[in-house]
């Protein structure tokens, strides 16, 4: 078994052991390239359908592309797609440019997926996240757990050893990160090995591309020139800035991201 096979398996493990401990079980989308290729490897965990709802939390700031993609990806791949956002919050005018990136973040992706949790009854999420992303998600454990409150308390996870993974019985829910072994790189690698399809903002366009993608107004394209997988394979080879160096650096820096995280962010 070759190195990208085995951690493509093991990811395959962690899902399947999700659906079989939890009785509602759900996937969050983003539409980038880690979630689009966790929800490639639930559909090959449960021969080519994912059993369970798609979520979306969806702040209307992400770049339109990203809808477009979404969308069709949903009817070709026959997602049971729920799109959830904090309706109050938007009505309020609460957005990039009313807030600062914190109150954001927290208002349109961590109370939104509160209440897409909430609302669809669910005692667990699949999440696409890794732990080379950022120093801060590097804490996680592959079986995470949320209080009732939403938190997060990083210092009390308890130790996954010999791939066995520890459930909380009195957590709120739980959240399950089948990446979390997997690097910038080896999602690409996995992407042009099974052929799974790529939102064409990674590609470059008017020699730039995004390396990272979300909300519009956090994301800024980097100088590119690859134009299909293969070519950002090779560019990534010899890359020197880190991967989420186009994204909104306040929201970067190590104590926001663990204050988002400790509050529920994803």
């Amino acid at each position: 078994m070759d190195r990208l096979h085995r951690l493509i398996c093991e990811s395959v493990y962690v899902i399947r052991e999700a659906q079989a401990r939890y009785r509602r079980l759900g996937v969050l989308w983003s539409m980038g390239k880690d979630s689009t290729l966790l929800l490639w490897l639930c559909r090959k965990a449960f021969l080519g359908k994912v059993p369970f709802p798609v979520v979306h939390i969806d702040t209307s700031y992400k770049l339109p592309e990203m809808y477009v993609f979404r969308d069709r990806l949903a009817r070709e791949w026959g997602l049971d797609l729920r799109v959830v956002r904090n309706e109050e919050a938007l009505a309020q005018g609460v957005g990039p440019e009313t807030e600062d990136v914190l109150a954001c973040c927290h208002a349109l992706k961590t109370l939104a997926l509160r209440e897409a949790i909430e609302g669809l009854g669910l005692d667990a999420v699949l999440l696409g996240i890794r732990r080379d992303e950022h120093g801060v998600r590097a804490k996680e454990r592959y079986f995470s757990a949320r209080t009732s409150d939403f938190l997060w308390a990083v210092g009390g996870q308890p130790p996954e050893l010999w791939d066995l993974y520890a459930s909380v019985a009195d957590a709120g829910h739980a959240r399950i990160h089948p990446l979390l072994h997997f690097a910038e790189m080896d999602v690409w690698e996995a992407t042009r090995a099974e052929g799974i399809p790529v939102n064409p903002l990674y590609f470059s366009r008017d020699g730039w591309r995004y390396r990272s993608i979300g909300c519009g107004p956090c994301c800024v394209p980097v100088a590119s020139e690859a134009g299909t997988v293969a070519a950002v394979i090779e560019e990534l080879a010899t890359a020197s800035t880190p991967e989420r160096a186009g994204r909104a650096q306040d929201k970067e820096a190590s104590f926001t991201m663990q204050k988002l995280r400790s509050l529920g962010y994803m």
